[in-house]
């Protein structure tokens, strides 16, 4: 991607990085049975990297925060001066937790709706407090978290150490004291009755202790919107506009655009449901932003094209301004070519100009000013091929993973069974083709794969095809494992660090 820079910066771009354990949250014990609700279902990074966010089927949203000090904190707001080579152990602890949503049920279309989250998005930072969206297959929420000062008032309550005489033992009540307190002076009668912390001593009045009042800081996370009743099937993406001020939602067939302040209305800027439903060949399964520019998205469908759209053409952007998809290879279509080819995400590179896909079998990289094919293709799991049946029978194929570039564009990520992820070199020349674990020791299954030199596929000039191994197992030659699959990860924004998702533990790793 970065092919404009010297020799030397070429040569460190293809030197494969070094990838070591950070640390882990809700890490499982041998036989330790997980919970479906403690399942993560989503993970995010905020802008600047300080936060991270997890969300899980339970409806639950989890904030961890940044303990370690960045050297490059003053590079901060410039991300494209940040020093990638710092190397720096990262560090994260948990922040708060809330419970973003609920189980739901519609009544008009008796319909159970999960209170799984699909989504995190994090939103412009404000006034110290942290904003985000959330949402489930039907509602968006808008959340703000914050620092709060709560008035604590202590109780009152007496001083033992400070009471006079010898009177009865600390944690009785003499009511002969009682008495002769209320009518002036009494012959004292004393019958003791436990307490937990009242003394009346015999011969003076006791020491009481005034009421204080304390301030504590806690975190509240308020919900500020939601954003219901826009959509008639699953969401299965939102993504915040550079703007600040908008963001998308997406369906299986159509994206809204709402504004943040106003959860009343949304505007309906993609629809691609056709009059008839018979007539139906292909859903929306992703849609992103451009990072920069505040009039186009992207979104991916069912049938493995990327389309771009400018909001500027029309109010409802029915014609893409551009179309990206791999030509069919001719004689090499089968009854899981469709069902493969489906894309299950989409991300922009931060500057714009690249476009990372995810579909079943392969990561894809696109050019937004090349549209005749991708630029680069990584194959994922190849081995899996002679195993689609399997795979089709166990609903194994219909598995969306995620993927996810790093912050100078060099690497992209993304994951497999077994627990695994691969992270690949983009560069120009580089061959870096790199398998990790989701475990505490990310190289105990990893073995080398062969790299291979970039090639050309047919009239695709600068297209690369890596990372394909053609054994009927997993990397290291073991059966493979579809009930363990790491479908969520994330890249930090500003450095070679990865949050992956392995069932309910969420792994960390920096190179």
């Amino acid at each position: 991607m970065n092919g404009g820079g010297d020799g030397a910066s070429a040569s460190a771009a293809a030197a494969p990085l070094d990838w070591k354990f950070s640390q882990v949250f809700g890490e499982r014990t041998a036989g330790e049975e997980v919970q479906e609700v403690d399942i993560i279902s989503a993970i995010e990074f905020d802008r600047t990297g300080d936060h991270l966010a997890t969300g899980d089927r339970g409806g639950r949203v989890v904030l961890f925060e940044r303990t370690d000090v960045r050297e490059h904190a003053a590079d901060r707001r410039d991300i494209e001066r940040t020093d990638y080579s710092i190397g720096k152990h990262p560090e994260f602890r948990y922040k708060t937790e809330f419970q973003s949503h609920e189980p739901e049920f519609d009544y008009l279309k008796s319909l159970e709706i999960e209170e799984k989250i699909n989504k995190i998005r994090w939103c412009q930072a404000a006034n110290g407090a942290l904003f985000l969206l959330s949402t489930n297959d039907k509602t968006i929420k808008y959340w703000k978290v914050q620092e709060k000062k709560v008035k604590k008032v202590c109780e009152m309550n007496l001083d033992p150490s400070k009471a006079m005489g010898n009177g009865p033992v600390a944690g009785s009540v003499s009511t002969g004291s009682k008495n002769c307190l209320a009518n002036g002076g009494c012959k004292e009668r004393t019958t003791n009755y436990p307490s937990n912390d009242i003394l009346f001593p015999s011969g003076g009045f006791p020491s009481l202790k005034l009421p204080t009042v304390t301030h504590e800081t806690s975190l509240m996370a308020r919900c500020r919107r939601v954003y219901a009743h826009a959509h008639d099937y699953h969401i299965n993406s939102i993504s915040n506009n550079s703007d600040g001020e908008t963001f998308i939602s997406a369906d299986d067939l159509r994206i809204n655009l709402w504004n943040l302040e106003i959860s009343s209305q949304s505007f309906n800027i993609v629809d691609v449901k056709p009059a008839n439903m018979e007539d139906l060949t292909e859903v929306i399964t992703s849609a992103e932003f451009h990072p920069t520019h505040c009039n186009m998205l992207a979104y991916s469908s069912s049938k493995g094209s990327v389309r771009l759209i400018d909001m500027r053409q029309s109010a409802l952007c029915d014609t893409h301004s551009k179309l990206f998809e791999e030509q069919e290879t001719p004689g090499s279509r089968s009854f899981f070519t469709e069902i493969i080819a489906s894309i299950s995400d989409i991300k922009f590179a931060k500057d714009g100009r690249h476009i990372l896909s995810r579909d079943y079998m392969t990561l894809k990289l696109w050019d937004i000013n090349m549209d005749s094919g991708p630029v680069a293709t990584f194959q994922v799991h190849e081995y899996l091929r002679p195993r689609l049946c399997d795979l089709y029978e166990n609903d194994s194929i219909f598995d969306k993973f995620e993927c996810c570039l790093s912050g100078d564009g060099r690497r992209v990520a993304t994951g497999s069974y077994s627990n695994l992820f691969r992270v690949f070199g983009c560069s120009e020349g580089s061959t870096e083709s790199t398998t990790l674990e989701a475990s505490k020791n990310p190289t105990r299954r990893q073995v080398q794969n062969p790299t291979r030199p970039a090639r050309s596929l047919g009239s695709l000039p600068r297209v690369l095809r890596r990372g394909a191994d053609t054994s009927g197992t997993d990397t290291n030659g073991n059966g493979f494992d579809f009930t363990t699959k790491l479908l969520h990860l994330a890249w930090h924004p500003t450095e070679n660090s990865l949050a992956c998702a392995a069932s309910n533990s969420l792994y960390m790793y920096y190179a």
